[in-house]
This record gives structure tokens, C-alpha cells and sequence, in this order.
């Protein structure tokens, strides 16, 4: 009985996500110190702490760690933390996501947020999010999942007197609130079917289920995958997207389009593939109906967006993820009617996702310092202003809407679309293929845009000024932040390197399946 009582800590196993959170403390306490014109020493410190956690990946890349086990032999007992491939693959994401945040976001709070509390927040939500994927039961999954969901809620209204952010940031609390208390009361009932947290027994003991209580096991799978369809945001759970991405700043958008997804699709795996893979014919058809709905609906949205209207670049983005997210349960939904190997187009989709999209967002932030209520029709003639910029965006856009020369996009998108083929479900390919073609029309109107002849300033039209002198729309008021275009240079050379050998994001992913 003692033994039982008593749990291994590898100290080194659980670094990353323990650093994180420790720069995230003393990030708070240094605050209160740090004179207001030296804050800028605090997103420094923060973004240092995140390459810190990144390089702790490195001793851990065997894989065959794992901590917080009910007996000191891991080979034969169920533990809470465990860091295999797959951990340290998605582990690398949030991480280089929340670093890439970082880079964007050093600008933003020496102007216009709170240095303090901001990095504070950030820090702990990326640590929320890096314990996740190494989350081995129950409680550890759902704990995770609310620090890293809580700061968001935070970070989005932190913007203080706009109400456009406090609007944002209430939607967001609300449903995800709401979304939380169902899968809570969904793994209530799986441990009351089960009688145990942890996700290995829990597949073996679903096996096993007395016939009074099928209906209860039933309905306890369902509902706790609310909680991680939300943070996907899948429909219908979809709804707080847009308006959250609008109102929050922009490099928690941004954050929240890759890490926050990341996360979500983290939490389906781990309780589908692992504790629920008994009942795959519960789980499988709702992820494939999920998946073609929340493609359609966020591609048809996102084809809708007026160029004209106030903000409009950042509710397209924010409606292509939620399309995106539609392809990423793709792969999930056929592991039920295949093998689990399908897990890796999910990861190698959202590797490519991650970088790519972060570096859309990067370049929106780098004009949205010129135009801040971030049209689409602002970015026309960027390549006349900011050349290196408006090559970086079609690129970005190109792969998203996978086209050469974004090779990665493209491999990504025939990786998932071959996984639904090989499962048998011929359907969801076909409204897959069809939705790839819709996306095609707002993702190439956007690119051309980048292009065309800027337009005139109105003040000089009016004068009569000839087109040599002409000032274009998109004139910076002063250089751009060397963050951000590191920024933007480290995605587009990551999509670049990936496109230029695309097996290796696959087979990069592939090693991430337990």
C-alpha cells in the first residue's frame, strides 16, 4: 500500500513547463522593482526563459521519460507525466510559439500594455500549455487545460478602456467556462465507470464495462471532449473565435490561433487515441461530422469578409483557423476507423500551421503599426512599400492555402486528405477537396491585393500631384521594430526549410505517435 503512496519526480522530465512558470514568477515579483523605462528588461527576461525551456527539450529527445508514477517502475505502472515523442513534439510547438508571441509582443507593451502582468500571463499560459501534452490522467489533463486557458482570458482584456477587448475577453470566459464545466462532469462519469484517472487503465477498464452503466461510460466520453472541441474551436463551439481575435491584441491572436489550437488538438488525441479507443464508434463519427462542418463553415465565413471593412484581415485569419481546425480533425476522426498512425498528418498539419500562421500574423501586426484598423484592402501595394514583407505574407497565405510555392502547405494538405482516403471515409475527403477550393478564392484575393498599384494619398489626388511624387498608402511613420521582423524572418525561413524537404515535417511527426 505504500508504495502506492509514493510517486517517482524526475526533476529533469518536468523542466520545461517547471521553468516556464518559474520566469513567469519572477517576471511578477520583478515588477515591482523594475523602474517603468527599464520594463523592456522584463520581455527580454521572459523571452529568454522560453529559449531556456525550448534547449531542456534536448536532454529529454529519447523520449522514454516519464514521472509521477504510482510505483518507481515506469515500465509496469501508470504515471501522470510522461515525456515521449509525442510530448516533446508539441512541447516544441507551444513553446516556439509562445517564444515567436514573445518576439511580437516586446513592442506592444513598452507602448500600449502592462509589461508585468502581460509577460506574467503569457508565461503562464504557455506553461499550461506544455504540461498538457505530457498529461497522462484525467485530473493532470484538465488542470493543464485551465492554466493554460485562464491567463488567455486575461491577456485578451488587457487592453484597459477598450471596449472591444473587455467584450472580447468576457465572450472567450463565458463559453469556455461553460465548455470546462462539461467535461468536468463528462470525466466524472468516466471515473465513476471506471474508477480510475489515468488514461491507460481507463482504455483498459472502458473494455470491460458493466451493461447498467454503458450509457453512463457512453455519455461520459462525449461530453469530455466538449472542453477540447471548444479550445479547437470547432463548431459549434466556434462562435467566441472572431470577435475574440479582433478585440484581443494582436499577438495574443496570434497566440491564441496556434498555441491555444495546439492545445485543444492535444487534449482530443490524448482522449480519444489513449483513453478512448474502445469507443472509437462514439467518438469517430462525431470528429468526422465535426470536421466537415467546421471546415465549411469557417471557409464559407471567411470568403464573405469585406476587404473594406474595419478589421477585416484579422476576422479573415481568424475565420481561415477556424477552417484550418476543420482539417486538423480530419486525421483524429479516421485513427477511429483505422490506426493510430493517422495521429502524425494531425501533428505534421499543425507543425506546418503553426509556423506559417504566426508569420501571417506577424506581418499583420508590422502594418497594422501604420494602418491599426487592419483592412484588407490596407495591404494593397505593400510590395511597393515593404517588398520583403508583402513576399513573406503570399508565401504564408500560399501555404495556408496550399499552392507552390508553399510546398509544405500543400504536402500537409495531401497527408490529411490521404489519411481520410485510407480510412474509408471517401465523404469527408470529398468535402475536404471541396473546401480547399473554396479557400483557394479568399486566400489568392488577398495575395494579389499585395501586388496591384498602391493607391493614391487622398490629400495629394486632390493637389494634382504627379505619380513620381506619389505617397504611397503604406509609408512607414518610422522603422519597424527589429522583434517583429526577426519575427517574420525566423517563420518564413521555417516554412522555406519545410517546403524545401516537406518529408520531414511527416517523419518528424510520425516519431511523436506513442
Amino acid at each position: 500500500m505504500t508504495s502506492q503512496l509514493v510517486q517517482s519526480v524526475d526533476w529533469l522530465t518536468i523542466a520545461p513547463p517547471v521553468l516556464t512558470a518559474a520566469v513567469a514568477l519572477a517576471v511578477l515579483v520583478a515588477d515591482l522593482f523594475v523602474p517603468p523605462e527599464r520594463k523592456r528588461i522584463l520581455g527580454w527576461t521572459a523571452t529568454g526563459g522560453l529559449v531556456a525551456a525550448l534547449a531542456l527539450l534536448v536532454p529529454l529527445r529519447a523520449g522514454d521519460r516519464s514521472t509521477f508514477c504510482l510505483t518507481p517502475d515506469t515500465r509496469v505502472t501508470a504515471c501522470s507525466y510522461t515525456a515521449d515523442h509525442f510530448t516533446l513534439v508539441v512541447q516544441l510547438l507551444v513553446l516556439g510559439g509562445a517564444l515567436l508571441t514573445a518576439l511580437l509582443s516586446l513592442d506592444e507593451t513598452r507602448e500600449r500594455l502592462p509589461a508585468g502582468e502581460y509577460w506574467f500571463l503569457l508565461l503562464s499560459s504557455a506553461a499550461g500549455a506544455a504540461l498538457l501534452p505530457a498529461s497522462r490522467d484525467l485530473a493532470t489533463l484538465v488542470v493543464a487545460l485551465e492554466v493554460a486557458s485562464l491567463p488567455a482570458f486575461a491577456l485578451v482584456g488587457l487592453k484597459r478602456g477598450d471596449r472591444m477587448s473587455g467584450e472580447a475577453a468576457l465572450k472567450f470566459f463565458l463559453s469556455s467556462v461553460t465548455a470546462t464545466a462539461v467535461t468536468l462532469l463528462g470525466a466524472s462519469f468516466v471515473y465513476a465507470t471506471t474508477g480510475t484517472l489515468h488514461l491507460t487503465e481507463i482504455a483498459q477498464r472502458l473494455d470491460d464495462v458493466p451493461g447498467q452503466l454503458q450509457t453512463l461510460a457512453e455519455a461520459g466520453v462525449a461530453l469530455t471532449l466538449v472542453g477540447f472541441a471548444f479550445k479547437t474551436a470547432a463548431v459549434p463551439f466556434h462562435f467566441w473565435v472572431p470577435d475574440t481575435y479582433v478585440g484581443a491584441p494582436l499577438p495574443v491572436a496570434a497566440y491564441l490561433s496556434v498555441v491555444g489550437k495546439a492545445v485543444g488538438f492535444t487534449g482530443l488525441i490524448l482522449v480519444t487515441v489513449v483513453a478512448f479507443p474502445s469507443y472509437a464508434d462514439v467518438w469517430g463519427p462525431a470528429l468526422a461530422v465535426l470536421a466537415a462542418l467546421t471546415m465549411t463553415a469557417g471557409n464559407v465565413a471567411a470568403l464573405r469578409q469585406l476587404s473594406t471593412r474595419a478589421w477585416s484581415a484579422v476576422r479573415l485569419l481568424a475565420w481561415s483557423s477556424v477552417a484550418q481546425a476543420g482539417y486538423l480533425l480530419v486525421p483524429i476522426a479516421a485513427a477511429a476507423y483505422s490506426s493510430d498512425d493517422q495521429i502524425g498528418a494531425t501533428v505534421a498539419y499543425a507543425l506546418m500551421y503553426a509556423v506559417v500562421n504566426l508569420g501571417a500574423f506577424a506581418v499583420v501586426a508590422l502594418v497594422a503599426r501604420v494602418r491599426p484598423r487592419n483592412r484588407i484592402e490596407d495591404y494593397r501595394g505593400l510590395y511597393a512599400t515593404h517588398p520583403a514583407a508583402a513576399l513573406a505574407l503570399a508565401f504564408f497565405l500560399l501555404n495556408l492555402a496550399g499552392l507552390p510555392p508553399g510546398i509544405i502547405g500543400l504536402f500537409a494538405k495531401v497527408t490529411v486528405f490521404s489519411a481520410a482516403v485510407d480510412a474509408g471515409l471517401g465523404w469527408l475527403a470529398v468535402v475536404m477537396a471541396l473546401n480547399v477550393v473554396i479557400a483557394l478564392s479568399y486566400y489568392l484575393r488577398w495575395t494579389a491585393l499585395l501586388f496591384r498599384t498602391p493607391e493614391e494619398a487622398p490629400e495629394e489626388a486632390r493637389e494634382g500631384s504627379a505619380a513620381p511624387h506619389h505617397r504611397p498608402s503604406h509609408r512607414p511613420s518610422h522603422r519597424p521594430p527589429v522583434p517583429v521582423i526577426l519575427a517574420i524572418a525566423l517563420t518564413a525561413a521555417a516554412g522555406a526549410v519545410l517546403s524545401g524537404y516537406p518529408q520531414f515535417a511527416l517523419r518528424f511527426a510520425t516519431t511523436a505517435l506513442f
